[in-house]
C-alpha cells in the first residue's frame, strides 16, 4: 500500500507537488500521468525516501518513510528512468550485490535472480560489465534487480524508456502477474498506451496537484469525453492550464 497525505513539496517559490492525498492499495497497479514538469517524479522520489517533503507525508506499507525510512524500504522498490548502476561489475554479480544489501541468503539470492534471469531474458549477458551494455539491457538489469527481495510496493518512473516491444512486453506481463500476486504497482508514464493498458486506476497530476483519479472509463466521464485516454488526458490538463489540448507537448 502507498498513502500519501497532504503531500507538499516547495523548491523555494516553487510549488512541486500541491496538497496530494491519495491511497493505493495492496495489489493495485495504479499509474501517474502528467505534462513534463508536473510533479511526477518529485511525488515519486518522495515516496522512494529521496527527497523530503514540505509537509505532509508518504507512507508505505503503513511505514513513513521519512520517520520509519528503515521499515519503508525494506518494502519497497524503486527504479528511476536512469538507474544508476555499478558499471564495473556484471549483472550477475549486481544481482548478489543487491542481495546482501538486503541481507538475502546466498540460496535465495540465487534462486530468485535465475528466475528474473529468465524473465527478463538475461543470460547472455550475465559475464559482461554493465558498463558495455545497451539502455535497454541496463534497464532489464535494473528492474530485475529491484524485483530480487520481493518487495510489497514497486516504483518505478518512466519503466518502459529504453525497452524494444519484445522486452516492454515481458515487463507488462512480470508486472501485472506482481500485482496480481499483491504486489502494489505504483508507475509513472508519458505513454497513455501503458497506462490504459495495464493500469487500474490512474492518476493525472498537472502544476503539482492531482486533478482526478479513476479508471479509464472513469476519466472518459470526468472529461466529457467519449473517446481514447489521450482525449481524456488533453481535456483535463487543457482546462487547467487554459490553453488549447492541440498544444499541449508530452515528454
Amino acid at each position: 500500500m502507498v498513502e500519501l497525505i497532504h503531500l507538499l513539496k516547495r523548491f523555494g517559490d516553487l510549488v512541486a507537488v500541491d496538497d496530494i492525498t491519495l491511497t493505493v492499495p495492496r495489489g493495485e497497479f495504479f499509474a501517474v500521468l502528467g505534462p513534463n514538469a508536473a510533479g511526477k517524479t518529485t511525488t515519486i522520489r518522495i515516496i522512494a525516501g529521496l527527497i523530503k517533503p514540505s509537509s505532509g507525508s508518504a507512507r508505505v506499507s503503513g511505514f513513513d518513510v521519512q520517520t520509519q525510512p528503515i521499515e519503508a524500504r525494506r518494502r519497497l522498490a524503486y527504479v528511476p528512468d536512469f538507474p544508476f548502476l555499478y558499471d564495473k561489475l556484471t549483472p550477475w554479480e549486481f544481482f548478489r550485490f543487491t542481495g546482501q544489501l538486503f541481507q538475502m541468503t546466498e540460496a535465495r539470492i540465487q534462486s530468485a535472480a535465475n528466475e528474473l534471469i529468465a524473465r527478463f531474458n538475461l543470460e547472455p549477458y550475465l559475464g559482461k560489465q554493465i558498463e558495455g551494455l545497451s539502455h535497454g539491457t541496463r534497464q532489464r538489469v535494473a528492474i530485475a534487480s529491484a524485483l530480487l527481495h520481493a518487495p510489497e510496493v514497486f516504483v518505478l518512473d518512466e519503466p518502459m524508456v529504453g525497452l524494444d516491444p519484445h522486452h516492454a512486453r515481458a515487463l507488462k506481463d512480470v508486472l501485472k502477474e506482481k500485482s496480481r500476486q499483491g504486489m502494489t504497482i505504483f508507475i509513472s508514464t508519458h505513454q497513455l498506451s501503458v497506462a490504459e493498458e495495464m493500469a487500474d486506476r490512474i492518476g493525472i497530476i498537472h502544476q503539482g496537484r492531482l486533478i482526478a483519479v479513476g479508471t479509464s472509463e472513469e476519466l472518459r466521464r470526468q472529461s466529457g469525453q467519449d473517446g481514447a485516454l489521450e482525449q481524456s488526458f488533453l481535456a483535463l490538463t487543457a482546462d487547467e492550464a487554459g490553453f488549447s489540448g492541440e498544444n499541449t507537448m508530452m515528454r
